[in-house]
């Protein structure tokens, strides 16, 4: 097998290990109130019992508010659609996988800040932010991966630069 090859099986390797993480972490927002009871039957913490109590309750009264949570289910889901294009072409569409980067970054600022203003305890952002960080892992992987990937094909003649140079004119 080619290094090429064998780079690009490592990328669609990690590319999948991602997408994974991410459409199981967009999942579980659909039943949050089910796994709430589930967690709160496992584990007994005051935080827990008042996230249980405001979900049952927006559930019964303010169901149109978990509407919400559909929509980050959604968003997951539709994020990991664009990484197909790394899959295609992974050197083309590394701005994929930076802009996946920069979302992981963007957790905690988002976690830090609105986690107080939403009365969050700081051990929940902690958790939040930890997304951020073990999203970044792969991410940072493949990007190294791509960038070895681009070098080998740019040295063999076959990046995409060089096909689209006879375009340009």
């Amino acid at each position: 097998m080619s290094e090429r090859n064998a780079l690009r099986r490592r990328i669609r390797a990690w590319l999948a290990l991602f997408l994974v993480c991410l459409v199981l972490s967009g999942l579980t927002a659909f039943p949050l109130v089910t796994e709430v009871h589930w967690l709160n039957a496992l584990v007994s913490h005051d935080w827990l019992r008042r996230v249980g109590a405001g979900l049952d309750r927006a559930d019964a009264e303010y169901p149109f508010l978990l509407y919400g949570t559909d929509w980050l289910a959604f968003a997951h889901l539709v994020i990991a659609v664009f990484f197909y294009g790394v899959h295609r072409d992974p050197v083309r569409n590394i701005w994929i996988v930076e802009a996946g980067m920069v979302a992981c970054v963007g957790i905690i600022p988002l976690a830090l800040i609105c986690g107080p203003i939403r009365g969050l305890p700081f051990g929940w952002s902690l958790i939040d932010m930890s997304f951020g960080v073990f999203g970044i892992l792969p991410l940072l992987v493949l990007r190294r991966l791509i960038k070895r990937l681009e070098t080998l094909q740019e040295a063999e003649g076959g990046g995409y630069l060089a096909k689209a140079a006879p375009m340009i004119p």
